[in-house]
């Protein structure tokens, strides 16, 4: 969606030719989901720092696995991490969390500000992906969407996106605000705080979808003790995690006028973050007191559901006009 000179997208044949037919002499290596080629650039030009002849290695897909195909798709994902796919997984720390949390706003909030706003359209827990230091890059920019001009508030589309993700004024009327990729943050923050998804047939009725579930426990501070993610086993600061909880109510607002904006949000967990990093003097209590915090240290949080979704749960797709 942003302009760049220097990005060029190759062709098969082009990679194919600069590994001479993806020789068995030029691997590298082999991974679970494919063998990494070395190969050299026969006719490459105006791209800054390669030329003519650049030494590169191409990754190629094993095509008899499409179970690796999609495990490929989903390596490093948000959605992976914080949903526990695979036994490799640990859970996320309380401060890795809001790390992952201030990336993906920076990465929104940039796309807000270019001069022709650019709206994301499908923000979600999939389409952050993280590195071995857990710095977010948001990938898949295929439902993107430049933004209104100066002079309008909206643009009208066909409705696209994720269900339990997208904004309610835009599945209603297919008016998209800049402000409805902040619903769709509020809905992250919200998984960020349980640990659960956004849409899960499996759970309970009345407990499909997240938001509408938890909504109501977001404000109050003990209420939300009880919807915490159980994986995080109590070890995050309470007052950052109420605050995270009205960010995201102010994030899932139904008019879009009233929802704070991204730099704002990206300002709102920076404050938060600084608050987690200041030494706090210690607390003097009485022995009744102590005992006191020791009954209540006993009691558990719930358990998270059993997840067991769909593969197409989280995919976007046109989604159902209202009737």
């Amino acid at each position: 969606m942003l302009a760049h000179p220097n990005l060029r997208v190759f062709s098969f044949s082009e990679l194919k030719a600069a590994t001479r037919n993806f020789r068995s002499d030029t691997i590298l290596g082999e991974g679970g989901f494919g063998k990494v080629y070395k190969g050299r650039l026969l006719d490459f030009r105006n791209v800054a720092g390669a030329g003519a002849g650049s030494l590169i290695a191409v990754k190629k897909l094993n095509s008899e696995s499409m179970q690796g195909f999609q495990e490929w798709q989903s390596e490093g994902s948000l959605e992976n991490h914080l949903f526990g796919r695979g036994s490799a997984v640990q859970p996320l720390p309380w401060d890795v969390r809001v790390k992952i949390l201030i990336g993906a706003a920076r990465g929104l909030a940039f796309l807000h500000a270019s001069d022709r706003k650019v709206i994301y359209r499908d923000f979600k827990a999939s389409n952050i992906l993280l590195d071995g230091s857990y710095h977010a890059k948001i990938s898949d920019f295929g439902l993107a969407k430049m933004g209104p001009t100066a002079s309008k508030s909206h643009v009208t589309t066909q409705v696209m996106g994720t269900n339990g993700y997208a904004a309610p004024e835009y599945v209603a009327t297919g008016h998209l605000y800049v402000k409805s990729d902040v619903y769709g943050f509020g809905v992250v923050l919200v998984e960020m705080l349980t640990g659960l998804r956004a849409l899960d047939p499996n759970r309970p009725s009345g407990q499909h979808n997240l938001v509408e579930w938890i909504k109501p426990h977001l404000p109050d501070r003990r209420k939300l003790k009880n919807v915490m993610d159980s994986h995080l086993e109590g070890r995050y600061p309470s007052r950052s995690a109420l605050q995270i909880a009205h960010l995201a109510l102010n994030c899932l607002e139904s008019e879009p006028k009233n929802r704070p904006s991204m730099q704002e949000i990206v300002e709102t967990l920076g404050r938060i973050d600084s608050d987690n990093e200041r030494p706090r003097e210690p607390r003097i209590i009485s022995s009744y007191q102590a005992a006191d915090h020791s009954r209540r240290g006993q009691q558990h949080l719930h358990n998270r559901s059993p997840l067991h979704p769909r593969k197409d749960v989280n995919q976007a797709y046109p989604l159902p006009q209202p009737a």
